[in-house]
């Protein structure tokens, strides 16, 4: 056995009761990143991209195969969200500011993400044995959506977060990940706090803003 193999087999054994420890650390890794979000946290990037190597192989066990490649993807939107928040205004130590979804974003995340939803729903039904491949789908694309969304502040990501949130839990006790779903119940309520959140700080900053428009 090699020592990748080791480490993996040593991933799939349990930790805490049913959960495994690439499952026990995903979760914990992922409820810090969200907490870590909700603040404005830099450090939300790098913790979110280890939450995504552990969760790839909760998922690629449970044959989630839609919620596996979507943490590749979500690593990689991750990368570009850390760029994002650390390069915004040249790098000049200026924060990216909190502010809501255009017109225009609106009318290219809407259909995109009914799209993909529908096209990776198809391929799912075709080519895995999924289960679930259209609520598999949905998670799927919801997320990515979101995931840009918080890369550029947007408020309006929290809102899909929470409905990837409501749709995860029932999708997860199905397939027995119950601590898992157990943490997408937290994270729904994390998410509610970021919204609150992030909603205090762009009426602040109108507030601020205002008398200089006046």
């Amino acid at each position: 056995m090699s020592a990748m193999e080791t480490v993996l087999d040593l991933l799939r054994r349990p930790a805490l009761g049913p959960a495994s420890w690439a499952e026990l650390v995903g979760d914990l890794s992922g409820i810090w990143c969200v907490w870590l979000v909700a603040r404005q946290h830099l450090w939300n990037w790098p913790i979110g991209i280890l939450n995504n190597a552990f969760f790839f192989l909760i998922f690629w066990w449970s044959k989630l195969y839609g919620d596996a490649a979507l943490q590749g993807v979500f690593a990689a939107l991750g990368a570009y969200g850390w760029w994002t928040w650390t390069h915004h205004a040249g790098g000049r130590g200026v924060a990216l500011p909190v502010r809501r979804t255009r017109g225009t974003e609106w009318a290219l995340l809407v259909p995109l993400t009914a799209a993909g939803t529908a096209a990776a729903a198809a391929w799912l039904s075709r080519r895995t044995d999924s289960p679930v491949p259209l609520w598999d789908a949905a998670v799927l694309c919801l997320s990515l959506a979101a995931t840009y969304g918080q890369a550029r502040k947007l408020l309006e990501s929290w809102w899909t977060w929470i409905a990837v949130d409501v749709l995860s839990v029932p999708l997860y006790v199905v397939r027995g990940l119950y601590p898992t779903a157990a943490l997408y119940a937290v994270f729904l309520a994390l998410c509610v706090g970021g919204l609150r959140a992030w909603s205090r700080e762009l009426s602040a900053a109108r507030r601020g803003a205002a008398p200089e428009s006046a």
